[in-house]
């Protein structure tokens, strides 16, 4: 047995967003593989309500089922932060009314994916109580999470990305004809997505101008602004980026690919529920004077939002061009998703990945 203290992790996940169930079958997989012989875990599940609780310590209630995806069940438990930025100690009060410490917390791992969780709100939270935490802070997170300004980003800083207008519900109303002369300036087919939701949720593949009313309609469902984008057709490759230690160059892992089997594009129901719809490699193989330039590109991408801790950077590859498709700030954290299949392939297991986001938590506290 090691004499070393343990680390106090709060797992954070669940969540408001369209992407619930995908945060609590990441949080099956973290619970199943951090080292317990360092780090002692306190499970906080946020409802779809928005209520903090406090969840099992247990890996098996949250596994990855297609078939009955895994929740946060509001068992009437209420966790709460602490009190101001010169304590670390969480608290709960269960469905009797009593309330017990949960004592000190070290640091938090946010496994939220999308709105209320991605996009810098639980960030800003963290910091407010001054707690550290694993991933990207308030500007990166809102940044990488609004398609449209991680273009623009992007674009300065050289980053090559996909043709693009953005448009709002009341600007499509009000001015439906000059909408759609940009998107037709786009070409064919499109691909319409909300600005802010990840897992692919609210994204339409229009292959004619008849579809572009239903496609926005979807993605206005999700967010109040909807990207119009050119699709480009080109090779789906992935890869993994996480901050250097000390200050040091950002590392990027090999890519991987994903080769579509039966589905049009990587949709929701590709990326989680149907197996058979799509096949992940990893590592792929590219040229290396190719796989220099991913690397290059990953790096500058990340750098360009402020990035740290972790992203996964999702490229089109033409043949001869990297275009960045999203940057994810929070990845699909899965143990059979991209981001930690990535970086197995670079040599680092999914516990010792788990245990190299918390270790650059408690190093870059803010």
């Amino acid at each position: 047995m090691s004499d070393e203290p343990r680390t106090t992790v709060a797992l954070l996940f669940g969540g408001r967003s369209s992407e619930h169930t995908i945060s609590c079958a990441t949080a099956g997989g973290v619970l199943s593989a951090i080292d317990r012989s360092k780090y002692d875990v306190i499970p906080i599940g946020i409802t779809a309500d928005g209520a903090f609780t406090l969840q099992p310590d247990d890996a098996e209630l949250f596994r990855m089922n297609p078939a009955a995806m895994p929740t946060v069940v509001d068992n009437g438990t209420r966790v709460y932060f602490p009190e101001s930025a010169v304590t670390r100690e969480f608290t709960v009060t269960d469905a009797a009314g009593l309330t017990r410490s949960l004592g000190d917390v070290d640091v938090a791992f946010p496994i939220l994916h999308g709105p209320f969780g991605e996009d810098g709100t639980v960030q800003g939270l963290l910091e407010l109580v001054g707690l550290p935490y694993v991933g990207n802070g308030v500007l990166s997170s809102a940044l990488g999470m609004d398609k449209h300004f991680t273009k623009n980003a992007l674009v300065a800083a050289g980053v090559s990305v996909a043709p693009w207008v953005t448009v709002t519900p009341a600007q499509w109303r009000d001015d439906n004809e000059l909408w759609r002369g940009r998107a037709a300036e786009l070409g064919l087919p499109l691909f319409v997505k909300p600005a802010r939701a990840g897992s692919s949720v609210g994204v339409t593949k229009v292959s004619s101008p008849e579809q572009l009313d239903a496609a926005l309609a979807i993605a206005f469902a999700e967010d109040t602004k909807a990207l119009i984008e050119s699709a480009v057709v080109g090779r789906e490759i992935e890869c993994g980026v996480l901050s250097g230690r000390g200050g040091s160059a950002a590392r990027v892992s090999l890519a991987g690919e994903i080769i579509m089997e039966t589905r049009e594009f990587y949709d929701f129901e590709a990326k989680y529920l149907d197996p058979d719809a799509a096949r992940l490699v990893c590592p792929v193989e590219l040229a290396e004077g190719e796989s220099r330039e991913l690397q290059r590109v990953a790096a500058l991408a990340f750098e360009a939002i402020g990035a740290s801790g972790l992203a996964r950077v999702d490229f089109f590859f033409t043949g001869t061009e990297w275009i960045v498709n999203e940057l994810n700030t929070m990845p699909g954290f899965t143990p059979i998703s991209m981001f930690p299949k990535c970086w197995e392939a670079s040599g680092m297991s999914y516990p010792q990945l788990i245990d190299e986001l918390i270790q650059l938590g408690l190093e870059t506290a803010r």
